[in-house]
């Protein structure tokens, strides 16, 4: 990522302790004009700690935080959110019920004393990048959720702030109305022009909006990419298994290649060890190829099948010894439950990870 001198939002540093707890353990960020970052991570991890921080909710232990050039926390200095110039979505939406839309969408600009023609233009105009113009005099209570979130994202932009925080916005939406609002916040974003940070622990949410993701781990930036880097290259076998990348597998190097427990493979592009040594293979499902059972070098039993966009995937169960191992793959054609099935392994398509990946990746 840009470097923080040329960046809109950067941290460096940045630690947050509770009293001898760490919450964050040194954060570097910088976010270039005009791009989303994604803080993507599960629950504790962090991510949405970072944004209060950035926002000016709560003020760091150690470290600092930059706005357009401008310290805006650091040993000597903090400013509060309303000095920073941001707007702000929260997962509550935060809508007062005894204003209109219109009124939710009016405050930011009345806590700057913008005078009342001018607001009155840009609330319109706000309502109108929404799609919620027609609506500015409803009650909040009377509006569906989605139409609640596009009011909250309305008054995060009415003042035109140039950077954008958003705490999760859309994760009390039923997950169809979420597929929809993503698009739209998306579309949005961009254009708005806006710098956006946008915590999320939906990885299809992050890679959608995301021009780059910080997947976060107990405090610390594990990996930092595009989501096609995070897909095609996980720095940590955690990363992929946290992505949801595919089957992981502890393999041990042999006479004759590589053993899956009870299963001999013939693997090329693993690592250069001795045999015995261990090492852990990502099975991605495109790395997997649908084969007759009696001539494919693995065979297993179709347990589940789901349809995904446009074709299926399909877990098998390959028998290794203790425990069978699940691997998934895609096929254009719906397979049945329990039938038998052949798969063939592309090794170029394999990612290798260290046999023992316990520590921070």
């Amino acid at each position: 990522m840009t470097s923080s001198t040329s960046s809109v939002v950067s941290t460096h540093a940045l630690r947050l302790d509770y009293g001898d707890t760490p919450i964050l353990r040194g954060i570097d960020l910088a976010l270039p004009a005009g791009n989303t970052l994604a803080l993507l991570g599960p629950s504790g991890c962090g991510k949405t700690t970072l944004l209060r921080l950035i926002a000016g909710l709560l003020q760091p232990t150690v470290g600092e935080v930059r706005i357009e050039g401008r310290v805006v926390a650091g040993p000597s200095t903090f400013l509060p959110p309303e000095q920073r110039g941001l707007g702000m979505v929260f997962q509550d939406y935060a809508l007062w019920p005894h204003l209109t839309v219109a009124g939710n969408v009016a405050f930011p600009l009345e806590m700057r004393r913008v005078g009342r023609a001018e607001r009155d233009r840009r609330v319109a105009e706000a309502l109108k990048r929404v799609g919620l113009e027609h609506l500015a005099d409803r009650s909040p209570s009377a509006l569906s959720g989605g139409q609640q979130q596009r009011v909250a994202i309305a008054r995060a932009i009415v003042a035109e702030p140039r950077i954008v925080l958003f705490d999760e916005p859309l994760s009390n939406l039923d997950r169809e109305l979420r597929e929809n609002m993503v698009g739209e916040l998306a579309g949005l974003i961009r254009s708005l022009g806006l710098t956006a940070v946008y915590v999320t622990h939906d990885q299809s949410e992050a890679f959608t909006l995301a021009d780059q993701v910080a997947v976060m781990d107990r405090g610390l930036v594990a990996q930092l990419a595009e989501p096609t880097v995070l897909t095609e290259e996980p720095a940590s076998a955690k990363i992929a298994e946290f992505l949801r990348l595919g089957s992981m597998a502890k393999v041990q190097r042999s006479t004759n290649g590589w053993s899956l427990g009870t299963l001999d493979l013939a693997l090329a592009g693993g690592p250069v060890v001795e045999n015995g040594a261990e090492a852990r293979i990502l099975f991605p499902p495109r790395a997997l190829l649908a084969r007759d059972p009696a001539s494919a070098p693995i065979q297993g039993e179709v347990t589940a099948v789901q349809y995904r966009d446009t074709s299926y995937l399909a877990n098998v169960a390959v028998a290794t010894g203790a425990e069978p191992l699940i691997l998934q793959f895609t096929t254009d054609s719906r397979m049945r439950l329990g039938e038998r099935i052949g798969l063939e392994v592309i090794s170029e398509r394999l990612r290798w990870f260290p046999a023992e990946t316990h520590s921070t990746p």
